[in-house]
């Protein structure tokens, strides 16, 4: 039975830790419209993308990768278009040369874009259709980034797999992820099939750091972080992770090992525990092991969450890198379940209002509570069972936390959304 969690957890792993460059809502705008494009053969004279309102909150004010500064939905779908690069997915803008990055807002000026609100309720969608000299073709993702539904051409079905949003959009079973299993995993699995993996993820994501600290993106959230607060460690980890979110959603053209889908919580959920690696003077091995633990800790909090809410990923990402810096300095199950349980009790609730530059900032408070769940356990305190949304099991708190992201703040998600898009998309 283990060997079939452990595999299962390998397989979850491959699935999540992807590269994408850029914010990976209007990526997946980008690359729906390129997917539409392909199939209708031409340059679309006309493009309308449908897209559910999380979508519309995460594109509608960051920059979109490699376009030197566009914003919006419709800057997204031209360069996805342009770019004509289906098979790279979550990469698609990565190889935008000058001249296209110019093709992409002439564009913008001679075809006509149109964005609407999906009416089908389902938190993450977006259909792009497109038509040109009396032809028409159509692409839709649903569920996460890269899960194509369906395509068209000329109204006849090219592609068509079933999708339900009640259902699970992953290739894995996500139901088995267990806090107690996953620092077995980590400390039993073979590296084999994962250090690849993990090694991308440590150059991606601690090349857009070094970005973030040396050039001027957004707010510098990472530099004023070094600069107020010095350099202990608590405050790099701080500071790197804010960095590299500092140069990512403002339109850094470096990629990342994304978790959960995100970009943010790829970087969140593995800078500090690299940072914490380093200053120990840790081998790779060890550095390995504990971003499997981080890693699947973040997925398990984010899976009951889902892709897209008002809850900011950033927190469960730092829960995450929370247990992975815990494991560090030789917590296992039981200090990293009290890690895990201290941190989401001190951030659960903080918003997301769309992928932007202040996103840096609340990467940077997020890492601060998983750092202080992680020396609550050390000093041997904690939240109990009965306190706010914490009760009995670290188990039973990561499912309250899925439901208070998932239903309680469904309100306060169309509410963010309304407030946003007053303005427009």
């Amino acid at each position: 039975m283990k060997e079939d969690i452990f595999r299962e957890y390998t397989a979850i792993l491959k699935e999540e830790l992807k590269p994408a460059m850029g914010c990976t809502e209007p990526i997946a705008v980008a690359w729906c419209a390129c997917l539409a494009a392909e199939q209708l053969g031409q340059k679309p004279e006309t493009v309308k993308v449908t897209a559910s309102p999380n979508i519309i909150k995460n594109v509608k004010s960051v920059i979109v990768h490699n376009t030197d500064g566009l914003k919006g939905i419709a800057a997204a779908a031209a360069a996805g278009i342009i770019a004509a690069d289906p098979k790279a997915e979550l990469e698609v803008l990565a190889r935008l040369t000058d001249e296209k990055k110019q093709e992409i807002r002439d564009y913008l000026e001679e075809a006509s874009f149109t964005t609407e609100r999906s009416e089908n309720h389902w938190v993450f969608h977006v259909k792009a259709e497109v038509s040109a000299d009396g032809h028409t073709a159509m692409a839709e993702l649903a569920g996460h980034h890269t899960n194509l539904i369906r395509l068209e051409k000329d109204g006849e079905t090219v592609f068509e797999k079933p999708y339900q949003e009640k259902g699970d959009s992953y290739t894995t079973d996500r139901s088995l992820l267990k806090v107690e299993d996953i620092v077995a995993y980590a400390e039993e699995t073979s590296l084999d099939e994962v250090k690849e993996l993990l090694q991308r993820q440590i150059d991606c994501n601690m090349a857009i750091v070094q970005a973030g600290l040396h050039h001027n993106y957004g707010a510098n959230i990472g530099k004023i972080l070094l600069r107020a607060y010095g350099s202990t460690p608590a405050n790099r980890a701080k500071a790197y992770a804010a960095a590299g979110s500092d140069a990512r959603m403002n339109g850094c053209e470096l990629p990342v090992i994304i978790n959960s889908g995100s970009g943010n919580q790829g970087i969140t959920v593995s800078v500090p525990v690299i940072v914490y690696a380093r200053e120990m003077g840790t081998d790779q091995e060890t550095l390995y092991r504990a971003l499997l633990v981080a890693n699947l800790v973040a997925i398990h909090l984010k899976t009951g969450i889902g892709s897209l809410s008002a809850y900011c990923g950033a927190t469960s990402a730092a829960a995450g890198a929370g247990a992975g810096i815990c494991w560090l300095h030789g917590g296992r199950y039981y200090e990293i379940a009290h890690t895990v349980v201290n941190a989401v009790a001190i951030n659960s609730g903080m918003i997301c209002d769309g992928a932007k530059a202040s996103c840096a900032a609340k990467i940077a408070s997020a890492v601060e509570a998983g750092l202080l769940g992680y020396q609550m356990q050390r000093n041997r305190e904690q939240f109990y069972g009965g306190e706010g949304i914490v009760t009995k099991g670290v188990e039973n708190t990561i499912a309250n936390i899925g439901r208070l992201a998932r239903d309680g703040m469904a309100e306060t998600d169309r509410t963010i959304i309304e407030i946003m898009t007053k303005t427009g998309c």
